[in-house]
């Protein structure tokens, strides 16, 4: 597997910011192409101003951010109804995919039930085209609304509005709100709760959403159909069995679907619920993490660096999220004496390069996956050589568009 509200906008991250993504690039299990912005409404005022003023030290930034918002102008409007298989419903606007560990089982003549094989990806997951084109439309309308924001060009708020349009309210093209279909597994289950981590790109989305707001494309009650479908949403992972499941997953999982749910909470307005939420999320933080700082549901895995930065990219994402009701995740004590910073200060070294990775991991770490750590760590714990480690595994430190935010 892979890797908002009204106050000030959410501090978030994306790599796709970083470095750019092409639309025919497939998805892979690296951490989420929108998991590395950070931007608070005071740094976006200040870096628009400098701009203002033809700043050398942003502009790199600033370009690139315009490139990746003109490439998301190229991109045509998806949805769930391109998908060329009906999902078991027999109804297209049910969101579907299949889990991307499972394989035909080759001793069987129809290679049912698949089995799995963890860390390897079945090609046949390109088949089902809403888990591909989810993330890249939350992608670009967050490029869209951010390039919207600095540039004031009404096309890319027209853009990013249009996506939304065709995903979400269209009548004839709208996504149910619902994910009983997510990561199907052949021969065994038409859905699980293991789906619905795919959904967490919602959170990217409705951040572009709040820059959004001032631009003419954005009304007609656009925001209030899309708080409609995300309330619908939220009340489906609630309630349902998928949903309920996913709730108590001990792992990675758990903590996204946390994330995810707050995200939606802030969005829909509902503070008790986003208050309950990040209380459970301090819950998996104390049972979850072990006296260093370390995951060992993640460190299980075979991928197990690349799962112990997903698990705290969620975990940091909550940390933003709970600002919004002034509630300071990142420095909260769980009743165990376990923290966030904890979790910071065990990675950090392995980023670095000081301190070898000991556990399995069967592919190359991206090390891009951890420049949202680092960022933070620099802000909020005061990592005094955290902007260094970046700039030493990024190709271009000045044109990141994460210095903008």
């Amino acid at each position: 597997m892979k890797y908002i509200g009204i106050y000030s906008l959410f501090f978030l991250f994306s790599t796709a910011i970083l470095f750019g993504q092409k639309n025919e690039k497939p998805l892979t299990t690296e951490v989420s192409k929108s998991d590395i912005v950070v931007w608070n409404v005071k740094r976006l005022a200040e870096s628009k101003a400098r701009l203002a003023t033809k700043d050398p030290d942003l502009l790199p930034a600033y370009e690139q951010l315009i490139k990746l918002a003109d490439d998301a102008l190229r991109f045509k409007p998806v949805s769930v109804m391109d998908k060329k298989d009906l999902p078991p419903s027999g109804d297209k606007h049910d969101y579907m995919s299949i889990g991307p560990y499972w394989w035909p089982d080759s001793s069987k003549a129809d290679g049912l039930p698949y089995i799995r094989k963890d860390g390897e990806i079945n090609p046949e997951v390109r088949n089902y085209l809403d888990k591909e084109n989810l993330p890249r439309l939350c992608e670009h309308v967050f490029n869209l609304s951010l390039a919207y924001y600095f540039s004031n060009n009404e096309e890319y708020a027209k853009h990013a509005s249009k996506l939304i349009k065709v995903w979400f309210l269209d009548t004839a093209t709208a996504m149910k709100p619902n994910l009983e279909f997510g990561q199907a597994i052949k021969g065994i289950t038409t859905g699980r709760a293991e789906g619905i981590i795919e959904v967490r790109h919602f959170i990217y989305l409705l951040e572009g959403v709040q820059l959004l707001r001032s631009s003419e494309s954005f009304k007609e009650g656009k925001e209030k159909k899309l708080k409609k479908w995300m309330s619908d949403f939220l009340a489906w992972m609630q309630h349902s069995k998928i949903g309920l499941d996913e709730l108590n997953a001990p792992n990675n999982h758990g903590v996204w679907y946390d994330a995810t749910s707050l995200a939606l909470a802030n969005f829909t307005g509902d503070t008790a619920l986003a208050a309950k939420i990040i209380h459970r999320a301090a819950e998996r933080l104390d049972k979850e993490m072990d006296d260093k700082g370390y995951f060992p549901f993640e460190l299980a895995r075979t991928t197990s660096l690349h799962y112990s930065t997903f698990i705290l990219d969620a975990f940091t994402i909550i940390a933003q999220l709970s600002e919004k009701i002034n509630i300071d995740f990142w420095n909260l004590k769980t009743q165990s004496g376990k923290s966030l910073k904890m979790g910071y200060d065990a990675l950090l070294p392995h980023y670095a390069g000081s301190k070898a990775w000991t556990w399995k991991q069967i592919k190359p770490f991206n090390y891009s996956n951890s420049h949202q750590i680092l960022w933070k760590a620099s802000q909020k714990y005061n990592c005094t050589s955290c902007i260094g480690i970046i700039k030493k595994n990024a190709s271009d430190y000045n044109k990141l568009v994460l210095r903008l935010l």
